[in-house]
């Protein structure tokens, strides 16, 4: 079974549908119970496979022990781990909340540590299967207005890519999806819909990320940056100097609309 927290909506629902399309069943984790079962119906009914729909926060200290309980309930054991819950926030750092820095860097850095750490020692016993940790292309770089986040993926990326490596050969995939602007709102939540980078920047479809993002899981890639425009970006972020490239993301990430960290922060776990 494919176990894909965040998997309400957005890259994480994607890839359900992707994986489901496979002829893989799927476990769908979010917070908010009716749209996730929703979506959990929605792709059982389109793929004809089995959708468990497991409502909690993947920030909950026993989150790895509850997912396990809730899949063998139903007879089944992870094969693939996608972590995909995320939050955003956008500004300047000093103006977000401690409460606000701290539950992203509980979302997209420890939650996601956790649950690879717990079900990591499984996929490996049986040698097959594998996790795909979200990042963004952001993760390769640091973000001025977006600072937080774009260091909890930077993390996301070395965590996942120094796993890869340390297991390379034992029959597990691991590896880092690292999108650029995807069209799913989660830039709208955030703050950061009317950011240039967001204005200017060819975006995906979550239909077009999760298709690449399986092709390369598929193929056993330890770093994805999915599309033509991703991949020029991923290009440019290692050719200009830092001490150019910085002040250019920062003007490019500066949220040009005023709402309250309340509302920036988006908690898709």
């Amino acid at each position: 079974m494919t176990v894909i927290t965040g998997g309400s909506r957005g890259i994480g629902f994607a890839l359900a549908r992707r994986f489901a399309k496979a002829g893989n069943d799927v476990a769908l984790i979010a917070r908010h119970a009716d749209a996730l079962e929703a979506a959990a119906a929605a792709v059982a009914r389109e793929r004809h496979v089995k959708a468990l729909a497991i409502a909690m926060d993947v920030t909950d200290a026993d989150a790895p022990q509850r997912i396990d309980a809730h899949l063998a309930a139903n007879g089944f054991y992870p094969e693939t781990l996608v972590n995909c819950a995320g939050v955003g926030l956008s500004g300047p750092f000093v103006e977000h909340t401690e409460e606000a820095i701290s539950y992203l860097l509980e979302v997209n850095s420890v939650a996601l540590t956790r649950l690879t750490r717990h079900f990591l020692p499984g996929l490996l016993a049986r040698g097959k299967g594998g996790i795909i940790n979200v990042a963004s292309l952001g993760g390769l770089v640091p973000g001025p207005n977006q600072a937080a986040y774009y260091a909890s993926k930077a993390y996301v990326v070395s965590l996942t890519r120094a796993i890869a490596t340390e297991n390379a050969g034992r029959g597990v995939r691991l590896m880092a999806l690292a999108p650029g602007p995807v069209n799913t709102g989660f830039h709208r939540a955030m703050g950061a819909e009317l950011s240039f980078y967001r204005q200017l920047m060819l975006a995906l479809s979550a239909e077009q990320t999760a298709r690449a993002a399986y092709r390369g899981y598929v193929l056993g890639c330890h770093l994805l940056v999915p599309g033509v425009t991703g991949k020029l970006l991923q290009i440019a972020l290692w050719i200009i100097p830092h001490a150019l490239l910085l002040p250019i993301i920062g003007w490019l990430l500066r949220r040009r609309e005023e709402r309250p960290w309340s509302d920036t922060l988006d908690k898709e776990a």
